[in-house]
């Protein structure tokens, strides 16, 4: 009873951080570069300094099969990778802002969603879709903000309507893109270890 316990404990603190090893830091690294670069050329601009951007496609994927911290670490290194790219400066309230919502959406496995198990259900759906609202609004609506005032001083008004933007944008590809990508990746990982299966069985 104690194992079972000691172990319950440490998968809680290992789903929320990930398996790091090689593959996921090549993973972080790729996800970051595609990141930047489809935040600047992979957009259409709905609001100031604000698009609609395929790049949420990366930390669907990326925290999907490496939890919510990698998905954070690529998409806040992604966002300051895109301000070098497209020449806007550096824009850290934004980066913070684009890490927090990253980690948000990769917190699938904390509530069962095992992509890599082949586990993707109705209702993992649905938890999804409220993790990326809320995760929009708590890194656009109030973390962003913030760190715009603090370092930037700049005028939360219009912060707060480029926030409004995000979150709207944001959620939209998050959830109408998002979830057909996780529930192929599921399907695809379940068919896979299905496949190992049947010729462990033959042996």
């Amino acid at each position: 009873m104690e194992n079972t316990t000691v172990k319950a404990k440490k998968s809680i603190g290992s789903l929320i951080v990930g398996e790091w090893n090689t593959k996921t830091i090549v993973a972080i690294a790729i996800g970051a570069a595609l990141y930047g670069v489809l935040m600047v050329y992979g957009g259409i601009p709905i609001f100031t300094n604000t698009q609609l951007s395929v790049a949420m496609i990366i930390p669907v994927v990326v925290g999907g099969l490496f939890g919510p911290l990698p998905a954070l670490v690529c998409c806040g290194v992604g966002n300051v990778l895109a301000d070098l790219i497209g020449g806007w400066g550096m824009w850290f309230d934004w980066s913070i802002g684009n890490a927090i919502m990253a980690f948000c959406v990769g917190l699938l496995p904390v509530y069962g969603a095992r992509i890599t198990e082949g586990i993707f259900s109705v209702k993992h759906a649905i938890i999804y879709a409220v993790c990326c609202i809320l995760g929009n609004v708590i890194a656009f609506g109030v973390i962003t903000p913030i760190f715009s005032y603090l370092l930037y001083a700049s005028d939360l008004n219009i912060t707060f309507l480029q926030a409004f933007a995000a979150t709207l944008g944001n959620s939209a590809v998050l959830i109408i893109i998002g979830i057909p990508i996780l529930i192929l990746l599921a399907k695809r990982y379940k068919a896979r270890s299905n496949l190992s299966q049947d010729k462990t069985g033959e042996y």
